[in-house]
């Protein structure tokens, strides 16, 4: 009896992954590499430039296409290639292509990647602008860090942004979430089907040997790619209001500022003399999150920067002190590994306390790799991928039967793209 034929996978990514650099690139690699795992044939196709750190696919044997935006090439490409799977890396990559890939391939099942809610970031970002405008004290965040779903749905409910990412969501097939967190804000609030959606959190291999000793770890690290606004938030917060009361307890401490696409005004806090160092490389992992969505992957996860392997927080036993936007998504019912704080102040006594109490540090420790391991085990999550992928495959009809929203929003947004995208391509060909 013939084997049945491997699937065939287009992957359309709103970058070229760099999971040196971002945790959602390493999420987006280790959905490839499960892929793989099932011996599927990759495209990966992306109309961005290449990247500083990028990862080497074709030597995974992955192709690599550069597409282009608003261009009828893809027409070509995509009908050719006839895929089984497109796999759509961020909201806007459906919004561009999406159109093209029902055209063209109509029996090609399509799946969204969000890696986070951009909408949701975006939602936080203004209100963090707002209460920066009422008082630029830093210091007790606490209206920022306890909304409820329903403060968020406020929030986003009115962004035109929260309605082309949830306009997406529903053209797709299926869509994979990060962060359970995330699922319940779309579920309850937004009423979007739960069927459509699948958690995928980081698929995580915990390491069995021993994680280095507090006797061996000094300082205080914070990992984020720049190109992440959150993340400059973060840092910010640390060089103004946490690291100075930290030092005021730990006057010799010293926090390394470790991340990629470092711009000037970064590289401008670096202070030697205040113990701050930017672009550098901990006892503790600080993540001071006051924005920001999905899960911060600098705590689970980090795949190294500029060739050099490494680890942050759990994954490498490294016990963190964070917010609840940092650790929002990320352990369930479990105990956080570390501490989770509202204030500046707390903040900073936690971070004291974790680096000078030795059993405080080894019960963070111990619990992060107790977290890990059920929550994050690759083994578990990526054969329920497939399996869920597999099955979406088998009832296609039924299941865009079903959502009747999605066949709407794809008839009305689809022709309007579709002529958009036209004639930006019939402009560009004009002589200049």
């Amino acid at each position: 009896m013939s084997q049945p034929r491997a699937a065939k996978v287009l992957v359309i990514g709103y970058v070229w992954p760099e999971p040196r650099s971002s945790a959602a690139s390493g999420h987006v690699m280790q959905i490839l590499e499960t892929f793989l795992q099932q011996g599927w044939d990759i495209t990966f196709g992306s109309p961005a430039g290449a990247g500083e750190h990028p990862a080497d696919l074709t030597a995974l044997g992955i192709r690599q296409v550069p597409i282009e935006l608003n261009n009828s090439s893809f027409d070509a490409f995509v009908s050719e290639l006839a895929p089984d799977v497109v796999l759509f890396d961020q909201f806007m990559m459906e919004e561009q292509f999406g159109w093209r890939v029902e055209k063209h391939c109509p029996n090609a099942l399509r799946v969204l990647e969000t890696s986070d809610l951009q909408s949701l970031r975006h939602a936080r970002h203004q209100r963090l602008k707002e209460r920066l405008k009422a008082s630029a004290d830093l210091e007790d965040f606490n209206e920022l860090f306890a909304p409820a779903l329903r403060q968020e749905f406020e929030l986003m409910a009115d962004a035109d942004l929260a309605k082309r990412e949830l306009a997406a969501i529903y053209r797709c097939d299926l869509t994979l979430m990060i962060s359970e967190v995330e699922i319940d804000l779309l579920v309850q609030q937004f009423k979007v089907p739960r069927e459509l959606l699948h958690w995928c959190p980081l698929m995580i291999d915990v390491p069995t040997r021993p994680a280095t000793r507090f006797e061996d770890r000094a300082h205080f690290l914070s990992i984020g790619n720049f190109r992440h606004a959150p993340n400059w938030d973060a840092v910010l917060w640390l060089k103004t209001t946490i690291w100075p009361l930290i030092r005021q307890q730990l006057p010799a401490a010293q926090l390394h500022i470790y991340g990629a696409y470092t711009p000037p005004k970064a590289t401008a806090l670096h202070n030697a003399a205040q113990g701050f160092h930017v672009n550098e490389l901990g006892r503790g992992c600080l993540a001071s999150h006051v924005r920001g969505q999905g899960v911060p992957g600098s705590l689970a996860l980090w795949r190294g920067y500029q060739g050099q392997a490494g680890g942050c927080a759990m994954l490498c036993g490294t016990p963190n002190v964070t917010t609840p936007v940092g650790a929002e998504g990320m352990h369930g019912l479990e105990p956080w590994p570390g501490a989770i704080t509202r204030t500046a102040q707390a903040f900073a006594d936690s971070a004291v306390q974790l680096h000078n109490d030795r059993t405080c540090w080894l019960d963070a420790q111990a619990k992060g790799l107790q977290l890990l391991g059920p929550r994050y085990r690759q083994a578990e999550h990526g054969p329920a991928l497939i399996r869920r992928i597999e099955e979406c495959r088998r009832n296609l009809g039924s299941i865009r039967r079903d959502n009747f929203t999605g066949s709407m929003l794809r008839h009305h947004q689809h022709k309007s793209t579709q002529y958009m995208s036209q004639w930006i391509e019939a402009k560009n060909r004009q002589p200049q």
